[in-house]
């Protein structure tokens, strides 16, 4: 058996390319595809009949070569604009919900959005009661501030 494994060293190697491109699906940030492309390398090596060291060689520089030029590469233009996006509460802004516990104009209510409750206030000199649509235009930590949805009549 290890005699089998020393002697088709380039299967073993094409395995742990495969898992790393698995691995990576479940990741996105472009760092086990290097280990991936490595791999990839050092069995050709194995395969044209080159040393465990040098089969060690090359994974070492193809991963390495990778993760300088390909990640960053990839990441540039792969995650383009992600830096403008925004956080999952930031996201709440301009969003639509419901009231599900009156927003008292001088204290706090509940909001249900998507499922989520959330904690409101209003800037309105009046209390939106239960059951109103309203529209996120603020947020301070985890309270959003709404204000009763305009309908068009």
């Amino acid at each position: 058996m290890v005699e089998y494994i020393a002697q088709h060293l380039w299967q073993l190697w094409a395995v742990v390319a495969v898992i790393c491109l698995i691995l990576e699906l479940t990741a996105g940030d472009f760092f086990i595809i290097c280990f991936s492309i490595g791999a990839f390398f050092a069995a050709i090596v194995a395969a044209l009949g080159g040393g465990i060291y040098l089969q060690l060689l090359a994974f070492a520089v193809f991963t390495l070569i990778s993760l300088f030029w390909v990640r960053p590469f990839a990441q540039r233009y792969l995650h383009r604009g992600e830096d403008r996006r925004v956080s999952n509460a930031d996201a709440l802004l301009g969003r639509q919900g419901r009231v599900v516990e009156t927003v008292k104009s001088d204290g706090f209510g509940r909001v249900q959005i998507d499922g989520d409750i959330w904690k409101a206030v209003t800037n309105e000199a009046q209390d939106i009661p239960a059951g109103t649509n309203v529209c996120i235009i603020g947020r301070e930590s985890t309270i959003i501030t709404v204000e009763t949805l305009k309908t068009e009549d």
